[in-house]
């Protein structure tokens, strides 16, 4: 009788194993766009994806895990000395420290479908070496995968011109959560 259970769990995770398929998402055809807000005005640009993986079962999606490349960060609204200003202050120990966390990660931790095509996604967010957790929609279609995460960058201690960390700010308020919308290409 142990033979036989042994020999079932040995095929079901044989099975389970051969069903997983992992996908490698594009870094070059892949588009991630940022958008940050302050009292007044927003602002708005890129950032590079490192490397990113999709992990399916039976063609359901499972999992994934995504690297950005935090030097990379880009704005697009800006052009010449304001660019360049902005650019340098959102790489600084101010913001996001990319001398010393020079990426960024997210690994998901439950996939839920919630249609055919749409995913409810929960992963461990890391910035500035801190890890939270994170929700959001994926929408699957065929080899596009697109998701818009809201992120509150105060859990993440970045904490410039933010009203959590600082009182009397008034019209220097930079808000705490900012927008990530990918647009994956598997």
């Amino acid at each position: 009788m142990k033979r036989i259970t042994l020999a079932i769990i040995a095929f079901a995770t044989f099975t389970t194993t051969m069903n997983a398929q992992e996908k490698n998402v594009s870094t070059t055809e892949s588009k991630i766009n940022w958008k940050g807000y302050k009292v007044g005005g927003s602002h708005e640009g890129t950032i590079a994806l490192k490397s990113g993986v999709l992990t399916f079962d039976n063609d359901v999606l499972t999992g994934g895990t995504f690297t950005i490349d935090m030097t990379s960060i880009n704005t697009t609204d800006l052009t010449g000395e304001y660019k360049d200003k902005l650019d340098g202050h959102l790489k600084s120990d101010d913001f996001f420290g990319v001398a010393t966390y020079p990426s960024a990660k997210i690994v998901f931790t439950s996939v839920k479908p919630t249609d055919k095509t749409t995913y409810k996604v929960t992963g461990d967010l890391t910035i500035k070496g801190n890890t939270n957790p994170v929700t959001f929609d994926l929408s699957l279609e065929g080899d596009n995968a697109k998701a818009t995460l809201k992120i509150d960058r105060s859990k993440y201690n970045v904490r410039y011109g933010s009203k959590s960390f600082f009182d009397n700010l008034k019209d220097n308020v930079i808000y705490d959560e900012f927008d990530i919308i990918a647009d994956l290409k598997l």
